[in-house]
């Protein structure tokens, strides 16, 4: 019984990620981004968003939740280091952005509001 539950959770929660993902990538849009992949996975990471504007690709992070404290939380070392892993192997994938400069971004979707777009949320070090 409590298995069935957990299934029927897992897709709840992954079905609200797909629609913060689709409203950060509209946002991003709105605001002149490229949108260059969505949902890119490499065997070391997955990155949600992709996007590019003028000599910058932005590796973006889109997280729904019910605040923004809670948004900025969710996102941990751990995963930080998972998504410029997967920044790199993107990079290394597309030769053309070789010396594009790296920008790592979140972008938080929370009720009632517009997504709250967080710049150069970490750094690589």
């Amino acid at each position: 019984m409590g298995r069935g539950r957990n299934i029927g959770e897992r897709q709840r929660r992954e079905a609200s990620g797909r629609r913060a993902e689709t409203l950060a990538v509209l946002s991003l849009r709105l605001k002149f981004y490229r949108i260059l992949a969505r949902r890119y996975r490499s065997p070391v990471g997955e990155i949600d968003i992709v996007a590019a504007r003028g000599k910058t690709v932005v590796f973006i992070e889109a997280k729904a939740r019910q605040t923004i404290e809670q948004g900025l939380e969710a996102i941990t070392p751990r995963q930080q280091q998972r998504i410029m892993r997967a920044a790199n192997a993107f990079q290394q994938a597309h030769p053309n952005l070789k010396h594009a400069l790296m920008r790592f971004d979140v972008l938080l979707v929370v009720p009632n509001r517009l997504p709250h777009h967080v710049k150069d949320a970490w750094r690589d070090s």
